[in-house]
């Protein structure tokens, strides 16, 4: 996902604070997705690691390790398994979603097939238990094991919940903390916990993880509705033409007169989608002021991330870690 450069400069300090550990970790992640017997594993890898991505999943748990004064090498290992369980999912997701486009760029899975998406996932998948067990430690790889099941969950429960108008805001969240905060929380989490922190630090860069990915996942819902191709990496519109039941939507129905209603009936749930009915979806989206409400939203998320943080220690990290914060949500300012 693209962004402009005076918004990216938290992202843009912290990567450079940390680009010694950043530089071994994208080594690591050169190295393990290698094959010997079978070369598409790489090529098709390499299209999603080195489209441009900002890395800030295994740059979490660098921070967060950092932040605690671990002084070890385990919090790059575990960087670059939260990285693949990220790469895995996204080709996943590409096939689930029949998308053409990632980061600005054709989908794998337009470029090569579903089978090769969906089977070079999983090896991405069993690459990162490999990594993880590397560490030696049983409680990070419970946090991370236990967040891919999360995500799987989370992405089966958008399967029924995300074309249902009854969906509320509440399941809503559910499908969020599975298919995007369970990452984060998980990334900043090992980090804290490879580093020897308390419970009460660990658990505040749990909550601050947490935080960060709802408001990370609400702000590109907003984006799908509200951004630019060039600035989201996909095609505007991709959740409605996907019959994806996001927050903007969700708020949309909840105050939806009886046309409008059957407007979401006929889009979302029946997928009978015409042309100009995006335009309409947008304007029946600002006739209710849901894009601003979900954006308000993602403000509080944004500051519950920051107040986490009070508990650890103070210094450069946290100082762009809570900046950081501000950062996703200045997406859709």
């Amino acid at each position: 996902m693209g962004v402009n450069e005076t918004v990216a400069k938290p992202l843009d300090r912290l990567a450079a604070l940390l680009a010694e550990d950043m530089g071994a970790v994208d080594a690591l992640i050169r190295t393990r997705m290698e094959s010997r017997h079978a070369p598409r594993i790489p090529e098709v890898t390499a299209h999603l690691v080195e489209a441009g991505g900002k890395r800030l999943r295994p740059l979490l748990t660098i921070a967060a390790a950092r932040l605690l004064g671990y002084r070890g090498a385990h919090h790059q290992l575990l960087a670059a398994t939260v990285e693949f369980i990220h790469t895995a999912t996204l080709l996943h997701d590409d096939v689930v979603d029949e998308s053409r486009q990632r980061r600005g760029r054709p989908s794998a899975n337009l470029l090569w097939d579903n089978k090769s998406s969906v089977l070079v996932g999983d090896y991405l998948f069993a690459r990162s238990f490999q990594l993880m067990t590397e560490t030696g430690n049983m409680r990070v790889m419970g946090i991370l094991s236990n967040a891919s099941a999360v995500i799987a969950e989370g992405e089966v429960l958008q399967l029924t919940a995300a074309q249902d108008l009854r969906t509320t805001e509440e399941i809503y969240l559910q499908v969020v903390r599975g298919k995007t905060a369970a990452l984060f929380s998980a990334a900043t989490e090992v980090g804290g916990v490879i580093a020897g922190g308390t419970d009460v630090q660990v658990r505040a860069l749990y909550d601050y993880g947490d935080a960060l990915g709802i408001a990370f996942q609400i702000v590109d819902d907003i984006l799908d509705y509200s951004g630019a191709t060039e600035t989201i990496g996909k095609n505007v519109g991709d959740d409605f033409r996907e019959r994806k039941l996001t927050l903007p939507v969700i708020k949309a129905v909840a105050r939806a007169d009886a046309d409008e209603r059957a407007f979401w009936q006929r889009t979302i749930e029946k997928g009978d989608q015409q042309e100009g009915d995006l335009d309409r979806a947008m304007a029946i989206l600002g006739r209710h002021g849901t894009i601003d409400a979900a954006r308000a939203d993602a403000l509080a998320w944004a500051a519950r991330g920051r107040s986490a943080l009070a508990s650890l220690p103070e210094g450069e990290i946290r100082e762009l870690l809570a900046e950081l914060a501000d950062f996703v949500v200045a997406r859709v300012a």
